[in-house]
């Protein structure tokens, strides 16, 4: 797979197999194709390639570009910041700017990473833990411990994962109430926007106020976006962009999901000194920092179609911004496919990250497995072939032992042989059982080091 820099020369990506188990799920052509046109748009948004891309540095007259842009370094260079894809960005940026580099943190879900300079600290996602919080404390200490001023240039590493992973309460709230909360709209259906406009306002750091602390000195962030539009102010909850929202629409999000009796009541104490004016509201313009989104969902969908194309396949990317119930959007895309609304094409991409609303008992299983077994159903009397596959590029499903899924027309007769009754599995959300128990349909992948959203991969051919 190529790409190309942007002084036009050529960049070569290194192939790799990111599906650890494909040989394995790959029991036809069309299987392994779906799961080659998968790994594709995974590798296409690795931090390794696209921190190549956007960042050079001339050391001999300290130049930092990014993406274009010139900056002229004054002073020292400082690394912080935190997310799924952090850790691979740290390693690649301090191979570019190892000279300058004085000192940084990062917080990642894993430390193996050959850093010298940086230090990749462990924490927790998507429930935030005390290991987060210390790593943020030592990234706000090097202000003082350094004596960081004006000449001085920050880069902030951010990613999608970056709201639990830098987490740092609010004065007067423990992070067992944030851990609370943050569950509580995990499990009701809250969308991404509106669980980090709560975490926002229980924050010290999110909502501008990292980017706030380490002025006047310049802030650059780059940012591989997770977030539908790629909204900055959403990705890892803004840590470095100026927030409009307020503690009323935190308070207002809560009472939406009925959640003002359930959260912590010093959560709720906290919100609503802040919506009376008892605490500063968060920062509203930020001059000393410069936000770059450098990968996003959008560059592995078109990579995913480069690689269809290759195949003599004739592809198209419907949308990178599916959302919605993750039941009723599966639903919604079979409808479509069904009467005919993608029909002069034979692959359909799409990315994005949908939300399951949750039964009081359900059972394991993310929403990538989910949407696969839903699918799976819809396409059960479908007359042609078919395969459908679905992961997150992060490599983990809710669960880190999982991607996502994969089935095919296989998939159904496994269940009629089996005497399964996916419906009943579907209805509790118990996708990860059902999916186990038909065998071949779990993507195993690990950690792939980056995380842009979920990427949906169909591919129909005529008998």
């Amino acid at each position: 797979m190529a790409g190309f820099r942007r002084d036009g020369g050529e960049i070569q990506y290194p192939s790799k197999s990111i599906i650890k188990n494909k040989g394995e799920l790959s029991t036809t052509r069309l299987r392994k194709i779906a799961l080659e046109i998968i790994e594709s748009g995974i590798e296409r948004v690795l931090p390794s390639n696209i921190i190549q891309e956007s960042v050079k540095y001339d050391s001999k007259r300290r130049i930092l570009f990014v993406m274009g842009d010139k900056f002229e370094i004054g002073g020292r260079i400082f690394i912080i910041g935190g997310g799924k894809a952090s850790g691979l960005m740290a390693e690649t940026f301090e191979k570019i700017v190892n000279s300058d580099i004085a000192a940084g943190y990062i917080n990642c879900v894993d430390t193996e990473y050959s850093t010298e300079k940086i230090k990749i600290l462990k924490a927790s996602h998507p429930v935030p833990n005390q290991n987060g919080v210390e790593g943020v404390k030592k990234m706000l200490a090097l202000k003082n411990e350094y004596r960081i001023d004006a000449n001085d240039v920050i880069i902030c590493l951010i990613s999608g994962g970056g709201s639990a992973l830098m987490p740092y309460p609010a004065e007067g709230v423990s992070l067992e109430d944030k851990q609370e909360t943050t569950k509580l709209l995990l499990n009701c259906g809250a969308e991404i926007e509106e669980i980090n406009t709560v975490r926002k306002h229980l924050s010290r750091v999110k909502g501008g106020q990292l980017g706030r602390h380490f002025s006047p000195s310049r802030v650059i962030s780059l940012i591989i976006s997770d977030v539908i539009g790629n909204k900055l102010d959403v990705i890892a909850s803004g840590l470095t962009t100026p927030d409009l929202s307020t503690f009323s629409n935190a308070l207002a999000i809560l009472k939406k999901y009925g959640l003002i009796d359930s959260v912590p009541e010093n959560v709720i104490e906290h919100l609503r000194k802040g919506d009376s004016g008892y605490i500063p509201e968060t920062p509203k313009s930020l001059d000393n920092c410069k936000n770059y989104i450098i990968g996003d969902l959008k560059m592995a969908l078109d990579a995913m179609k480069e690689k269809s194309v290759q195949y003599g396949l004739n592809p198209v990317i419907v949308t990178s911004e599916q959302k919605g119930e993750t039941t009723e959007v599966a639903r919604m895309r079979a409808k479509e496919i069904k009467e005919g609304k993608y029909s002069k094409f034979d692959v359909i991409l799409l990315g994005g990250e949908t939300t399951p609303v949750l039964p009081e008992n359900h059972g394991e299983g993310g929403r990538n497995q989910h949407y696969v077994a839903v699918s799976m159903i819809e396409f059960e009397k479908y007359a042609d072939r078919w395969v459908i596959a679905s992961a997150g590029t992060d490599g983990s499903d809710f669960t880190h032992e999982y991607a996502g899924a994969i089935a095919d027309r296989s998939s159904v007769s496994v269940l009629e042989e089996k005497g399964l009754n996916a419906i009943e599995y579907i209805e509790r959300y118990d996708s990860n059982t059902l999916l186990r128990k038909i065998g071949r349909s779990l993507i195993v992948t690990g950690n792939t080091g980056t995380n842009v959203g979920d990427v949906i991969v169909y591919i129909f051919q005529q008998k």
